[in-house]
C-alpha cells in the first residue's frame, strides 16, 4: 500500500454540519493586532485545534473573516490536516510594526483583521458565506464561529474584544459550548502550528523571560482570585514563585502542586496551584523552591463538573533550591450545608456557610484531617482511594457507612482521599488516624479530593459479611437478585467460586435467582458472539461444587451490540432456579425482538399467563436503546401457585453531573431514559394486575440503577399503589446496596405486588462495604412465606420479620 493511502486511512472523515457546536475541530485562538502600534507579533492569526485522538483532514475547508457588521466575508483556503490533539495556524495580514514572526504557518491569508471587533468562521467548504446576516453560526457548513468585541454575529454572546497586545483563546479543555463569551478569554497572544511549535508574544531575553530566575509580578493568589474562575484565565504568566508540595508521576495527568508560603490578606484566594505537565513526568521534588511559567487555564474534567484552576500550555520551571519547609496545612473544617443552588461559578464564595465553597478557597493548598475519622467506603486498593466522614453522626449506617437519604442531603461530611503513595485494604467502619495531609485537588468522579502525601494509619473495624437466616418453614419460597459484575466464561475460576460461595452460604441457596450482568461466552471480545450458555453453565457448576443445588436456567440472548454495558460483552439478565423447588413454565416463541404480553386463558377468566416465557418487555421501544431489556418468566411453586418474575437492569447514571457540579442541584440527564423504562415495566405489571383482577403474584427485581426516592421508582411503583418498594420497609439507616462517592445508597431493588401477603426481606451485605469484592453490588433476598394468603394474617406472615443474620 502506498504512503498516501496509509495517511488517508488514518484521517477522520467529517461531514458538513449546519450547527456551530463542534466536538472535533474548533477555533482555538484569534488575534487581530499583528503589526499594529505596540504589537509584538508582525501578523494577525487564527489558530484551530483538533480535540480528537485522530488526525483530521481539512483540505477543502476555509477560515472566513468579516468585520463587526458581518456583511461580507473574506476567505482563506485550508490544506493538509490537523494532527491528533494538535493545532493548525493560519497567518493573516502583516502590519508595519511588530518584531516577532509567528511560527511557520500551516495556511497563509492576506486578510487584515480588526484588532478590536470582528467575526471568524470555520467552514467545511471553500464557498464564501453569503446572506446569513447576524446568524452565521447556524449557516450550512459552519463548523465553528467566534464573534469578538462589538458584534452581534456570535454564538450566544460575544467573546472579549481584542487589542494590539491581547488575543482571545478558548479556555480549559477546548470544549465548544456555543457561547463565545464563556468559551473565550483574553490574554497574551500565543500561537502554535501543526508541528507543535509555539511562540508567545513577550520580550525574549528581558526581565520576566522564562530563562531569567527573577520572580515575576504574578502570585498564585492572583491566579486563583476570590472566585471559582481565575480573573486572568487564558493569560500567560511568568516566573510565579512557590514551594512544591506534591508530585504526580503517573498517568496522563502528571504534574505537581506548588504553594506560596507568603499568603495575601484575602481569605478567599487560594495560595496553592496545580501545574499540568501532561504525560511528561515533572523533575521537581517536594520542598523545591520554583518559578513556574505557563498559561492560566480552567480545566473542566467532565460535563457539568466544576473547573480546576491550573497552569498548562508550555510549562517552564526554574528550580531555585531544595529542602524548603512546606507551608503549614489547613485543618479540614466543614460547615453544615453542602452547597447553595444555581450556577456556583456566578456566585460569591461563602466558605463559612457551604462545604463546596470551603473546598474551593483551599483548592491546590495543603490541607490536613486533624482528627480520627471513619471510613465510609472501602479502600479501593487499585487506585488508593477512600472516603471518610468528618461528621460521624451524619446519617450513619449500623455498619459504619453514611446512608444517602435524598437529593437534598448528600452528606456534607464526606471527603475523598487519594493516597499518592498507596493505601492498604480496609473496609467500611475502619478508622483513619489523624494526620492525613496533602494538596486539595478537583477531579471528575469524586469532585474535590485530598491528594495525600501522608496517610494516617488505618485500623480495621472488624466488619463481617452477612448471611441469610434459615427459613422458618421449608415451604417458603426465596427469590434473590444479584448483579455479578460482567461475569463471563473467560473470567478466572476464582471469580466463579467466590460468587458461587455467596449464593450457597450467604444467600442460602435461593429458589429463584435473577442475575444481572451475565456476559456472552467470550466476554468483552467483540466478535458477534451473543450466546451465554458457557458462562451460565460454568456458574451453575461452581454453585454445585460449593454445595448448592443443580440449578436450571432461562434467558434470552440479545441482538449483538444492542444492550449496552462493556463493548462486546452483550450483558443480559438470567434466571437460575432450583427445579426441586419451583417449576419454570416454558411458553415458546420468546426471542430478542418479540414482546411478551399478558394473556387471559379464557375471555371471562381472571387466570392469566404469558404469551411467551421467558419473554422481553416491548424490546422495540426506544426506552431500551443501548440498554438491557427486562426478562419476564412464569413460575409455579408450593403446589400450583403462579408467580411472575420480572428481572431488570435499567440504564446507568453515566452522563449525570456529579454531586459537586458547577450548577446545583446537579442535572440527572440519565434519569429521563430510566423513567421511560420504568413506564414500560409499570404498564406491563399493570396489565397483569388488571387482567388477573389483582390476583397475580408479581416480583419485579434487579439493578434499577436508581434510588428509592427517585422519579424512576415513583413511576415504576405508581407511587406505591401498584408495587411495594421493599427497601422502604427497612429502617432508614439500612437502605443501601451499593456505595458511590462515600454514600451508601440504593440501586438494586425487589418490588412486590399487593397480592403477596406474607414475606420477609433483606439486603445481604457481602460486597459493597469491603475492599475484597466479588461484585460491587450487594444482593437482596425476598422470602415469600407460605400459608399467608388469608385474613387475618398469621403472626409469622406479618411483614418485617428478619431475613438477614447480622
Amino acid at each position: 500500500m502506498s504512503l498516501p493511502l496509509v495517511v488517508a486511512a488514518t484521517m477522520t472523515a467529517l461531514p458538513s454540519t449546519a450547527n456551530a457546536l463542534s466536538s472535533d475541530v474548533v477555533i482555538s485562538a484569534v488575534y487581530g493586532g499583528g503589526g499594529n502600534s505596540g504589537a509584538i507579533f508582525k501578523n494577525d492569526y487564527i489558530e484551530l485545534a483538533n480535540t480528537t485522538g485522530s488526525p483530521i483532514d481539512v483540505s477543502g475547508w476555509s477560515v472566513q473573516y468579516a468585520s463587526a457588521a458581518g456583511a461580507v466575508f473574506q476567505l482563506t483556503r485550508l490544506t493538509g490536516s490537523i494532527p491528533a490533539n494538535g493545532r493548525y495556524l493560519v497567518q493573516q495580514a502583516a502590519g508595519a510594526a511588530g518584531s516577532v514572526n509567528l511560527p511557520t504557518p500551516d495556511a497563509t491569508g492576506t486578510i487584515p483583521m480588526s484588532g478590536t471587533s470582528g467575526v471568524v468562521a470555520l467552514v467545511t467548504t471553500q464557498t464564501p458565506l453569503v446572506g446569513c446576516g447576524i446568524s452565521c453560526s447556524t449557516a450550512p457548513n459552519v463548523k465553528d464561529l467566534v464573534g469578538y468585541g462589538a458584534t452581534a454575529n456570535v454564538e450566544t454572546l460575544a467573546a472579549p474584544g481584542l487589542t494590539n497586545t491581547t488575543a482571545i483563546a478558548r479556555v480549559g479543555a477546548l470544549t465548544d459550548t456555543d457561547n463565545n463569551a464563556a468559551d473565550f478569554v483574553s490574554g497574551v497572544p500565543k500561537a502554535t502550528n501543526s508541528a507543535g511549535t509555539t511562540v508567545t508574544a513577550g520580550d525574549p531575553g528581558g526581565p520576566g523571560d522564562p530563562g531569567d530566575p527573577t520572580p515575576g509580578s504574578t502570585r498564585i493568589h492572583d491566579i486563583q482570585g476570590s472566585g471559582r474562575i481565575s480573573p486572568i484565565v487564558g493569560q500567560n504568566v511568568t516566573n510565579v514563585p512557590g514551594v512544591v508540595t506534591a508530585v504526580r508521576l503517573t498517568g496522563n495527568s502528571r504534574g505537581f502542586w506548588f504553594q506560596d508560603p507568603s499568603a495575601d490578606a484575602d481569605p478567599l484566594t487560594s495560595e496553592g496551584l496545580f501545574v499540568f505537565t501532561g504525560s511528561t513526568s515533572p523533575t521537581v521534588v517536594i520542598g523545591d523552591s520554583v518559578l513556574v511559567s505557563g498559561r492560566v487555564t480552567e480545566y473542566r474534567p467532565a460535563t457539568g463538573a466544576q473547573t480546576l484552576t491550573e497552569l498548562g500550555g508550555t510549562i517552564n520551571t526554574i528550580r531555585l533550591n531544595g529542602g524548603n519547609a512546606l507551608p503549614a496545612p489547613v485543618p479540614v473544617s466543614f460547615p453544615d450545608a453542602f452547597t447553595k443552588s444555581g450556577s456556583l461559578e456566578a456566585q460569591p464564595l461563602e466558605p463559612s456557610s457551604y462545604v463546596l465553597d470551603w473546598l474551593e478557597i483551599h483548592e491546590g493548598m495543603r490541607i490536613t484531617v486533624a482528627q480520627d475519622t471513619r471510613l465510609i467506603s472501602p479502600v479501593n486498593t487499585e487506585f488508593s482511594e477512600l472516603w471518610v466522614t468528618l461528621k460521624p453522626g451524619q446519617n450513619p449506617t449500623p455498619r459504619g457507612g453514611s446512608v444517602y437519604t435524598g437529593y437534598d442531603d448528600p452528606n456534607s461530611g464526606r471527603l475523598m482521599i487519594l493516597s499518592l503513595n498507596g493505601a492498604p485494604a480496609a473496609n467500611v467502619g475502619s478508622t483513619l488516624a489523624a494526620g492525613t495531609t496533602g494538596p486539595l485537588d478537583y477531579q471528575s468522579f469524586g469532585g474535590y479530593v485530598l491528594q495525600a502525601t501522608q496517610l494516617g494509619a488505618i485500623t480495621e473495624g472488624g466488619l463481617k459479611r452477612q448471611k441469610v437466616l434459615p427459613p422458618k418453614k421449608q415451604g417458603d419460597l426465596s427469590v434473590a437478585t444479584y448483579n455479578v459484575e460482567n461475569l463471563a466464561a473467560t473470567n478466572p475460576a476464582a471469580k466463579f467460586a467466590r460468587l458461587a460461595e455467596a449464593v450457597v452460604t450467604n444467600l442460602g441457596k435461593p429458589d429463584i435467582l435473577a442475575l444481572e450482568e451475565i456476559q456472552d461466552n467470550n466476554g468483552a471480545t467483540n466478535n458477534g458472539v451473543v450466546a451465554a450458555n458457557e458462562t451460565v453453565a460454568k456458574f451453575i457448576a461452581a454453585i454445585q461444587a460449593a454445595g448448592g443445588p443443580a440449578y436450571d436456567w432461562r434467558s434470552i440472548d440479545p441482538n449483538n451490540g444492542t444492550d449496552g454495558g462493556e463493548p462486546g460483552g452483550n450483558i443480559r439478565q438470567v434466571f437460575l432456579f432450583n427445579p426441586a423447588r419451583v417449576t419454570f413454565v416454558d411458553r415458546p416463541g420468546g426471542d430478542a425482538d418479540t414482546a411478551v404480553s399478558v394473556v387471559r386463558e379464557r375471555p371471562t377468566s381472571n387466570q392469566v399467563s404469558l404469551s411467551v416465557s421467558p419473554g422481553r418487555i416491548n424490546p422495540a421501544s426506544d426506552a431500551w436503546a443501548s440498554s438491557r431489556k427486562p426478562l419476564v418468566g412464569e413460575f409455579r411453586y408450593d403446589g400450583d401457585k403462579q408467580l411472575f418474575v420480572v428481572a431488570n437492569h435499567f440504564n446507568s447514571k453515566g452522563g449525570d453531573a456529579p454531586l459537586t457540579a458547577a450548577v446545583q442541584p446537579p442535572v440527572r440527564s440519565s434519569e429521563v431514559q430510566r423513567v421511560k423504562q420504568a413506564t414500560e415495566v409499570r404498564d406491563f405489571v399493570k396489565d397483569l394486575s388488571v387482567k388477573s383482577a389483582g390476583r397475580a403474584e408479581v416480583v419485579v427485581l434487579g439493578d434499577i440503577n436508581d434510588y428509592q426516592f427517585s422519579p424512576t421508582l415513583q413511576t415504576l411503583t405508581e407511587n406505591g399503589t401498584l408495587l411495594k418498594t421493599l427497601i422502604d420497609t427497612l429502617p432508614v439507616d439500612q437502605r443501601y446496596s451499593y456505595i458511590f462517592d462515600g454514600n451508601s445508597q440504593v440501586l438494586d431493588h425487589i418490588l412486590i405486588s399487593p397480592s403477596i401477603k406474607g414475606y420477609s426481606y433483606g439486603v445481604v451485605h457481602i460486597n459493597a462495604e469491603f475492599s475484597d469484592q466479588a461484585s460491587d453490588h450487594d444482593p437482596q433476598v425476598l422470602r415469600i412465606l407460605t400459608g399467608c394468603n388469608v385474613d387475618p394474617l398469621p403472626t409469622r406472615c406479618r411483614p418485617g420479620s428478619p431475613v438477614v443474620d447480622e
